[in-house]
This record gives structure tokens, C-alpha cells and sequence, in this order.
């Protein structure tokens, strides 16, 4: 194992160890309402992210500028985010050690580091010049649906 590698696995399994781990795992109920509130946070992420995106891509709400679009949805993805970020470190230190040997969880934390930092750099300073831009909308887009569709494999055993 690298040395990234290894502590990787070893945080994987201190998380799985911890009592918040544990108590998530071994409850009944836990882990599904925690997922039902992560869940939650990708909808209203999805929903702010792809009605900026489809300004950007030049369809639909074609009277709002795309900076004041922007800046409106700002707080929703923001809020959001953070509502995911803490679900998902949850959910995650109740199964960290099948997170780690898992390709969907990597594709999702690699997708959620770069649409974040898409996000709050390029996507940001694109809308607050205020003209709509088919390359960032579609490249927002493209990594939000990574995060989701890494999210949704590691539902089925991915």
C-alpha cells in the first residue's frame, strides 16, 4: 500500500471505530433518516446548481440575469452543500472500510472535490460576468452528475 493508501485505510477504520460510527451502524433507524436528510440536500443542491447551469447553457429564464440567478441560488447551494457534507461524513463513518475498497465512493468524493471547487471558482466568476457560457454550464453540469451517479452506485453496492 502507498503511503496516501494507508492512511486512508486507517481513518477509514478509526471512522468505523468511532462511537458515532457505531451507533449508526448498529441502529435500526439511523442510517436511513440520515440518508433521507443527505438525499434531501442533493435534490436542493440539484435544483439551485441546474437552474444556474441551464441560464448558463442559454435555456430558460432567459429576463433574470445570470449573476442575479446566480447570487440568488448561492445560498441554497451553499446551505446545502454543508447539510450533504455532514450527512455524508455520517454516513460514511458507519461503513468507512466499504467506502474505501469502494470505485463509486472514489468517483463521487473526486467529483464532489472538483464540482465544489468548480464551483466556488470558474462557475462563480463566469456567472458574475453575466453572460451565459455553454462550456461552464455544461462542465457544471457534468460534475454534479458525477457526485450523484457516484452517490447512487454506492446504493447498490457499488
Amino acid at each position: 500500500m502507498s503511503a496516501v493508501a494507508d492512511i486512508l485505510w486507517h481513518f477509514a477504520k478509526w471512522s468505523e471505530a468511532t462511537s458515532l460510527g457505531r451507533m449508526i451502524r448498529n441502529s435500526e433507524y439511523a442510517f436511513p433518516m440520515i440518508e433521507f436528510v443527505h438525499l434531501a440536500g442533493l435534490a436542493v443542491i440539484g435544483g439551485a446548481v441546474i437552474i444556474v447551469d441551464m441560464r448558463l447553457l442559454g435555456f430558460g429564464l432567459k429576463k433574470t440575469p445570470v449573476a442575479q440567478l446566480a447570487k440568488d441560488a448561492q445560498p441554497y447551494v451553499t446551505g446545502s452543500l454543508i447539510v450533504m457534507l455532514v450527512t455524508g461524513a455520517m454516513l460514511y463513518s458507519s461503513e468507512a472500510t466499504k467506502c474505501y475498497a469502494s470505485a463509486a465512493f472514489w468517483i463521487k468524493m473526486i467529483s464532489l472535490l472538483l464540482a465544489m471547487i468548480f464551483t466556488y471558482t470558474i462557475k462563480k466568476r463566469v456567472a458574475a460576468l453575466d453572460r451565459e457560457s455553454k462550456l461552464v454550464g455544461a462542465m457544471s453540469i457534468l460534475l454534479w452528475f458525477g457526485v450523484a451517479w457516484g452517490g447512487r452506485w454506492i446504493g447498490f453496492g457499488g
